[in-house]
């Protein structure tokens, strides 16, 4: 086990380094150019003056009744100062229906969007359609160090149903997208294929993504265009459960990975489930009782030993942590959130670089 620790006000476990910020939202948040924070809840665009204790909110759309800005939402502010949000539109979510004979939900549909702010959340513009296809989460959104900025999403895919991911790239601060290729490495089932990737830029330019999988690692693809093309796909040697992780270059230069391993620390094993091709067509891991980090020196090449920053106890309102959010709100001050329903439960923790390195 990791070293002491001790409880949160809503039962979890956390490392003896790892500090709560009671009731933080969930984010994601970004910094304005005037040093407030930014983040988006329901429909509302939230800011604070005072480091997320309270929040002034207003609303984001002229017709809030077409729109539900699923749980799993992603923000940047570029360096030009243009706030993009990228989001899944629950109000649309239409046509779930599983059918086993098929092995697919043929029509299902949950539609993706991105919209935008040049006046740090004052008004939002520019909001655009990218597909109808059902998107299961929208993870990760960066700018790269020439200006583009890169969204990953999903895509289902039919006959059977299955999961794919794609990225779009924006080469106008968010103005209009391009679609990268989808990648669809097979499977069979509502959770099957390749899902919720993390995106960040190595060191030689590149772009490297991390997928989650049914196969207990994570699987890797690279892109040397901006997120345009996508190619390598292979599995990598970090073990994973079939959940998302995410990965974020710090001030520091490092890389930080944080995500659900396949089995608990000290074990090696842990119930799988899946199999029967209804959920996947392998069996796997949904391990999701413990939060880890790791950090790399050197692009992915080594990292640190993984260390569970967070656990799930019998005191623990939601049962789970997973679907990591990270804010490095200063150098080396590093949040962590997730969301508050729907995912897991509700986690809001600051940790320090320093401590982990």
């Amino acid at each position: 086990m990791s070293g002491t620790g001790k409880m949160t006000s809503r039962g979890y476990w956390i490392h003896e380094t790892v500090e709560e910020i009671p009731g933080l939202k969930s984010g994601p948040f970004v910094r304005l150019g005037d040093g407030r924070l930014l983040t988006v809840e329901g429909n509302a665009c939230c800011v604070s003056g005072d480091e997320g204790k309270t929040w002034d909110e207003h609303p984001i759309f002229a017709d809030p009744d077409c729109f539900e800005i699923r749980v799993e939402r992603t923000l940047v502010r570029t360096r030009s100062g243009a706030i993009v949000l990228f989001f899944a539109n629950d109000k649309e979510r239409a046509n779930w229906e599983w059918q086993e004979d098929l092995a697919d939900s043929p029509r299902a549909m949950l539609p993706t969007y991105a919209v935008r702010s040049l006046d740090e959340g004052r008004t939002w513009q520019d909001l655009q359609k990218l597909h109808d296809d059902w998107t299961g989460a929208n993870r990760d959104l960066i700018e790269t160090r020439d200006g583009c900025i890169v969204a990953s999403s999903m895509m289902m895919r039919h006959n059977p149903g299955r999961h794919a991911v794609a990225t779009y790239t924006s080469r106008t601060n968010g103005f209009n997208w391009i679609r990268s290729n989808v990648i669809d490495l097979g499977g069979v089932g509502h959770h099957s294929g390749v899902t919720e990737a993390t995106v960040e830029q190595l060191g030689d330019g590149r772009l490297w993504m991390l997928m989650r999988t049914n196969w207990g690692v994570f699987w890797e693809a690279h892109s040397a265009d901006e997120g345009l093309c996508w190619q390598g796909f292979r599995p990598t040697t970090i073990d994973a459960s079939s959940a998302p992780g995410l990965l974020q270059r710090l001030q520091s230069g490092r890389l930080f990975l944080i995500w659900n391993r396949a089995q608990p620390e000290g074990r090696d094993d842990y119930p799988l489930s899946g199999g029967d091709g209804v959920s996947s067509e392998v069996a796997h891991s949904n391990h999701r009782g413990e939060l880890s980090v790791m950090l790399s020196e050197d692009d992915g090449a080594t990292w640190t030993q993984p260390v569970v920053i967070a656990r799930v106890t019998e005191d623990s309102e939601g049962k789970c942590l997973s679907y990591p959010r990270v804010f490095e709100a200063r150098p080396g001050e590093i949040w962590v959130t997730t969301t508050y329903a729907g995912f897991g439960g509700y986690l809001s923790v600051r940790l320090f670089e320093r401590d982990f390195v």
